[in-house]
């Protein structure tokens, strides 16, 4: 035999010694195990604990700082939501490939224990046809690669900055506890410290008012109160509703990504087992639950569901990541996998659904468990509470919105669209104005009964951004069926013209009253606009006002004569909002009266209001060219009677009156005058 085959055979019964003796320690040390198990706390042998995690103290060491909460009002960032870049950590646990595919259209920020292990999984990626672009590195050490259970949770706080929500993280990982910190550090935005154990993967979010986690979250904070569990989620995540379950998954670890997923604020993805299986009740249960819940869009949730029976071959199918508008769903090799495909595809339509095949993957650690999106810190957002179900017939349909871009850009202005459909039918779009700062509104307009309409809100700025609401748009919009619910009204007649001066003084009657048999609720009586149309009612109403069955309410509508026409005011139009519908009066003004008027002032008039705006006093100066009956009255921003200051006979000369809104809120009013042949109304700010 040559020294070189003797040096090989050496070199092969080394290696077989070793594992002989890496066999023997590992029966050792399992059998140890199984003797000890008694000793052992049950919170130390979750989530595959290492030999040395088993065995530290169970004393929490780790250096986490808890802070005061985010301003208010706090919101947590879903899963679902835009994401600049997903968190991962070598080495991966994860295919290669499947950083390779999330690089090409988002960022994938990497944690690595030195730069020179930076160095290192740069070149592979960089040779595996990485984005490189969108590749970016944390230098931190850590102790394994669940960034989901130990990564960051993003708030946006009261002041609109985004900040990380820090935990103790609830594993003896010191090194894994510290990254939210780094993170915060990475992306250069506040850290706030939440004194509550927990872990990201027994927790999911709908972006609004609404988490949930299983008991687990009692369990690991055992000095507190479910009122207080609440209470903190509610200061530092802005999750007013937090649903705390029992695990139906009946395996040592309770996180609620191995057996359920928010989808979307209304959508939660449920696993689901074999009738034959002992779990079988406990998974129902928690499927019914959630579609008796109401969600934060005000409909119960709609529940998928998904084959989980676990065992061999696994199928962690809950266990997937929604990363903007992909869905990375892992795969095993099981014969359903391509059941749960269709599952997501079904619940998800228009998201590229991507099946992820690894040999890897358990059924309470897989794809989820092992990344962790990035909120994107710069997204544009849209809010809006969506009309859903079943609404009432009405003229038109109003949408509203709440777009904020952090980024600091400016809006396209015609990028601000509502689109909308009809019974599927091809989207029309319509362009949504600002009102009042972040607020858009556009109309859909009238549908018949029975209409199926779909509709979704379009934003775009200068940063390159844009944004959908819901987040995919078009494939999936938010649909209501158009329904005639509430009894509606009738109103006699539906359109004033007034053709004399003493028809403007004197008014015109409206009439309305019930269209059946059954009380209505009339929700508000308002004008387009207010300088020259007013109405009063007899008997005063306030809103929402209910109109019985047998019953009408009677408005007059007086109009002031204009002395400023210039050719603008011909027409106005009274908008009367009940349970069953809008009616609209149309109120017209013949041009001839309004050439009559004198160009000169009329000398009964209100000379003054000062201050104006005003804190709480108002001072009204009248001037009267003659002893007359007059009557000044104050009515709302909506045309609603609020207060009278004077009706009677007033001598000639000036007056001084003086209005205290102090009891009334701020807003718009309005004063106005009419006496003799004269009417008038002026608009006031009480701040």
């Amino acid at each position: 035999m040559t020294t070189k085959s003797k040096t090989h055979s050496l070199a092969i019964n080394l290696i077989r010694m070793k594992k002989n003796i890496l066999l023997i320690l590992s029966l050792v040390f399992v059998i140890t195990l199984q003797l000890g198990a008694q000793d052992i706390p049950k919170w130390k042998k979750m989530h595959y604990l290492s030999e040395e995690e088993m065995y530290l103290p169970n004393e929490n060491s780790k250096n986490f700082v808890p802070t005061d909460p985010p301003a208010s009002p706090v919101r947590m960032v879903a899963e679902y939501e835009q994401m600049q870049s997903v968190l991962v950590r070598y080495p991966f646990g994860l295919p290669l490939s499947l950083m390779i595919e999330m690089s090409q259209d988002c960022g994938v920020t990497t944690i690595v224990n030195s730069s020179g292990q930076q160095t290192v999984v740069s070149s592979i990626y960089q040779s595996s046809g990485a984005n490189m672009d969108n590749i970016d590195f944390i230098i931190a050490p850590t102790d394994s690669w669940w960034t989901r259970d130990y990564g960051p949770w993003f708030v946006i706080d009261g002041n609109d900055e985004f900040g990380v929500c820090d935990f103790p993280y609830n594993r003896p990982r010191p090194n894994d506890d510290e990254i939210p910190v780094e993170v915060a550090e990475h992306l250069d935005i506040n850290l706030f410290g939440m004194p509550l154990e927990h872990t990201g993967g027994n927790w999911m979010c709908s972006g609004i008012q609404q988490g949930a986690s299983t008991t687990l979250v009692y369990t690991e904070n055992p000095g507190m109160t479910h009122g207080e569990v609440q209470d903190m989620v509610d200061d530092y995540l802005g999750i007013t509703e937090y649903h705390v379950l029992q695990d139906p998954l009946d395996d040592y670890i309770e996180h609620i990504d191995c057996w359920g997923k928010f989808l979307g604020p209304s959508k939660v993805l449920i696993g689901q087992v074999p009738m034959s299986d002992n779990r079988y009740e406990d998974f129902e249960a928690v499927a019914d639950y959630f579609a008796n819940t109401i969600s934060d869009w005000g409909v119960p949730y709609e529940v998928f569901r998904v084959f989980t029976p676990g065992r061999s071959q696994t199928t962690p199918y809950t266990n997937s990541l929604i990363l903007n508008n992909k869905v990375f769903v892992p795969l095993t090799g099981n014969q359903n996998d391509a059941a749960a495909i269709e599952v997501y595809e079904t619940a998800m339509p228009g998201y590229e659904i991507h099946g992820i095949l690894y040999n890897d993957w358990f059924n309470t650690d897989a794809l989820h468990c092992r990344t962790r999106g990035i909120a994107d810190i710069g997204m544009l957002k849209i809010k809006h509470t969506p009309l859903l179900g079943e609404v009432q017939l009405q003229d038109e349909y109003t949408i509203s919105a709440i777009i904020k871009n952090y980024n600091g850009s400016t809006l396209y202005a015609d990028s601000l669209l509502l689109y909308y459909q009809f019974n599927g039918g091809e989207f029309e779009s319509v362009l949504m104005t600002q009102s009042l700062g972040y607020s858009y509104s556009a109309n859909i307009p009238y549908a018949e009964e029975g209409t199926v309409v779909g509709y979704y809100i379009h934003a775009a700025d200068e940063s390159g951004r844009s944004a959908n609401h819901p987040y995919i748009g078009a494939p999936d919009p938010h649909e209501f069926t158009v329904v005639q619910m509430f009894p509606g009204l009738e109103v006699s007649p539906d359109t004033l013209m007034f053709l004399t001066a003493d028809q403007c003084v004197e008014g015109q009657k409206v009439k309305i009253y019930p269209d059946d048999d059954t009380d209505v609720t009339i929700e508000n009586i308002n004008l387009e606009g207010f300088d020259e149309f007013y109405w009063y009612s007899e008997p005063l109403v306030s809103f929402p006002y209910n109109l019985a069955a047998a019953d009408s309410l009677i408005l007059t509508v007086y109009i002031g004569l204009p002395t400023d026409y210039e050719g603008e005011l011909l027409q106005d139009t009274m908008f009367i909002d009940c349970t069953g519908g809008d009616h609209e009066v149309l109120i017209m003004l013949d041009e001839d009266i309004i050439s009559a008027v004198p160009e000169t002032e009329h000398s009964t008039r209100i000379s003054s209001v000062y201050p104006n705006p005003f804190e709480n006093l108002c001072n009204i100066r009248l001037d009267l060219d003659k002893d007359r009956d007059i009557r000044i009255d104050i009515l709302d921003v909506k045309g609603s009677y609020v207060a009278a200051i004077t009706s009677g006979h007033m001598s000639k000369g000036e007056h001084l009156l003086q209005w205290d809104a102090s009891a009334l809120p701020a807003g718009i009013y309005y004063i106005t005058l009419s006496g003799e042949g004269h009417t008038e109304a002026i608009r006031v700010l009480k701040r």
